[in-house]
C-alpha cells in the first residue's frame, strides 16, 4: 500500500500555526513512508473563502518548503461528483429528504433541553409518507445507522468508540444543493485514495459520522489520527493574542523556515530529548506514535531561541543570501562593502532574527545618519573628540588592517592616554555605528574598511564640536 496523506485547508483566513503543524506532520508521515502528500483547498465556503487567502496557503507552503505531489484541488471544482455521491446514496436509501422549517427544529430542539435531553435532530423525516409542504426546499439528511458502534483506532488518542444512537442524521446537502464539509470531505479522501488523515482533534466528533458515510459507500475508511491543539500560556486556545499569526507574518519578522519548521515540529512530538533536528532527521525519526496526546504550549521565547541556533549555525552563504533580500528592501548595496558572509559570521551571535541581523548590518555599508540619543549624551564628549582625533591619526599610519592588529591599535591608543579601553572603544563604536553594540571592535573595523573609517570619524569629531 502506497501512504497517501493531504493538507486540506479552508482559505478563509491565513495559514496559521495550528494548520502548518498539521501540514508538517501530513507531509513527514508521507516522506517517511515514500508516500505522497496532496493540498486540497477545501473552498466551498464561497461567502468567507477568499483568493487571498488561497495565496496565503500556497505562500506559506512555498516558505516552509512543504512540496506537495499533486493539487492544489478545488473543492468547487468538484460539484458534480458530490451531487453524483448523493445522488447514490439517496437511490441505496441512505440518505432522504428533510423539509423541516427553521422553527419546525428550533421548537424541536426547544423541547428537547425542556426535558434536559441532548439537542438534536429526531429524525421525524426519515420515514415521512405525506406530500412535501408546497415552496419548501428540502435539505438532504444521511440516515445515520441507530444501532451499532463506530470504533476509531486513532494513532494519537486509541481506540474510541461511539455508539451510532448518539448520533444523528446530519445534512449532506444544503436546501440550495450545495454539499456540505461531511460530505465533500468523505468523497475528497476517497476519490484521492488518502491512507492517513492526520488533521486537528477537533474533527473527532465528525470522524464517526465520516465513516458511516464511507461504509454506506462500501469503502474502508483511512487511518485516522487526531492531532492535540495548540494552546497559549496561559493554558486557553491559542489566537492573536498569544502571538499566532500567519506563517508569512513570521518571515516578515525574520524568522528562518527551518526554525519555524522545527518548532512546529516540537511542539507536540518528541524524539527523547532532542530539541534541534535537521529536514532529513524530521523525515527520519517522525512517526505518529511520537506525538503527544495532551495539548501543547506555544512559547513565542522558545521559537527565538530556536531561529537563533538556526541563524548561529546555517551556513553563511545561505544566511547571507536571505539577509542580501533584506537590505536590498532598505535601499542597501551591498556590492560596495565587506563580504556578506564575513558580515553574517561577525552578527549571528548576537542577533535573534533576520530583521536584527540586517539593522546591525546596514552600518557596515553606510554611515550612520544619525547617532543614538542617548548613547551620544554619554559618550560624544569634547575629549572624546580628541580622543577619536589622535586615534584617526593612528589608523590612518597603520600598516596592518587586521581585526588582531586594530584591536590591539584600540587597546594601545587607551593605554597611551592614560584611559580605560571603554573610553576609547564606546566613542568609537557610536561615531562608526550610530549605537553602542557592534561586533568586536577589531572586526567591526576591518568590515567598514580604512576608508570608511576614516571619514565616519571625522563626521563625528565634527559633530562634538
Amino acid at each position: 500500500m502506497t501512504v497517501r496523506t493531504r493538507f486540506a485547508p479552508s482559505p478563509t483566513g491565513y495559514l496559521h500555526i495550528g494548520g502548518a503543524r498539521t501540514a508538517l506532520y501530513s507531509w513527514l508521515y508521507a516522506r517517511a513512508h515514500q508516500g505522497q502528500f496532496i493540498l486540497r483547498i477545501e473552498d466551498t465556503d464561497r461567502e468567507r473563502s477568499t483568493e487571498a487567502s488561497v495565496q496565503a496557503i500556497l505562500d506559506g507552503m512555498a516558505w516552509l518548503q512543504l512540496d506537495y505531489d499533486e493539487g492544489p484541488f478545488y473543492q468547487t471544482e468538484r460539484m458534480d461528483r458530490y451531487r453524483e455521491v448523493i445522488q447514490q446514496l439517496l437511490d441505496q436509501g441512505d440518505a432522504y429528504y428533510c423539509y423541516c422549517s427553521r422553527e419546525e427544529l428550533d421548537a424541536m430542539r426547544e423541547a428537547q433541553m425542556a426535558r434536559k435531553e441532548k439537542p438534536r435532530y429526531d429524525g421525524r423525516c426519515r420515514a415521512r409518507t405525506e406530500p412535501p409542504p408546497e415552496g419548501v426546499q428540502p435539505v438532504i439528511r444521511f440516515r445515520n445507522p441507530q444501532s451499532g458502534t463506530v470504533v476509531i483506532d486513532d494513532q494519537v488518542k486509541g481506540r474510541v468508540e461511539i455508539q451510532n444512537s448518539e448520533l444523528d442524521d446530519l445534512i449532506i446537502a444544503r436546501s440550495d444543493g450545495t454539499p456540505t464539509y461531511n460530505l465533500t470531505v468523505v468523497v475528497d479522501d476517497l476519490d484521492m485514495g488518502i491512507t492517513h488523515v492526520i488533521r486537528g482533534d477537533d474533527h473527532l466528533n465528525n470522524t464517526p459520522r465520516q465513516i458511516n458515510i464511507l461504509k454506506a459507500l462500501g469503502e474502508t475508511p483511512p487511518v485516522y489520527a487526531h492531532v492535540p491543539m495548540i494552546l497559549g500560556e496561559d493554558g486557553k486556545r491559542l489566537s492573536k493574542r498569544h502571538g499566532a499569526m500567519s506563517v508569512m507574518q513570521y518571515e516578515q519578522d525574520g524568522i528562518l523556515p527551518e526554525a519555524l519548521l522545527n518548532y512546529l515540529l516540537r511542539l507536540g512530538w518528541s524524539h527523547g530529548d532532542q530539541e534541534i533536528f535537521s529536514r532529513e532527521e524530521m523525515i527520519e525519526l517522525f512517526t505518529l506514535e511520537g506525538i503527544n496526546r495532551a495539548p501543547s504550549t506555544f512559547s513565542p521565547k522558545k521559537l527565538q531561541w530556536l531561529n537563533e541556533q538556526y541563524l548561529k549555525h546555517s551556513d553563511p552563504a545561505r544566511i547571507a543570501g536571505l539577509l542580501a533580500q533584506r537590505l536590498a528592501a532598505r535601499g542597501i548595496d551591498t556590492g560596495n562593502g565587506p563580504d556578506l558572509e564575513a558580515v553574517v559570521v561577525a552578527l549571528r551571535e548576537r542577533s535573534r532574527n533576520l530583521n536584527d541581523m540586517a539593522d546591525a548590518a546596514s552600518w557596515f555599508y553606510q554611515a550612520p545618519e544619525s547617532y543614538d540619543e542617548k548613547a551620544a549624551k554619554k559618550h560624544f564628549s569634547p575629549q572624546a573628540a580628541e580622543v577619536l582625533k589622535s586615534f584617526r591619526q593612528r589608523l590612518e599610519a597603520l600598516p596592518d588592517w587586521t581585526p588582531e592588529s586594530l584591536h590591539q591599535a584600540v587597546a594601545g591608543h587607551a593605554e597611551s592616554l592614560g584611559l580605560k579601553m571603554g573610553q576609547v572603544g564606546m566613542p568609537l563604536r557610536v561615531a562608526l555605528t550610530g549605537g553602542t553594540r557592534s561586533p568586536d571592535i577589531g572586526v567591526t573595523l576591518t568590515l567598514i574598511g580604512r576608508e570608511s573609517v576614516l571619514q565616519r570619524l571625522d563626521a563625528a569629531v565634527d559633530w562634538m564640536t
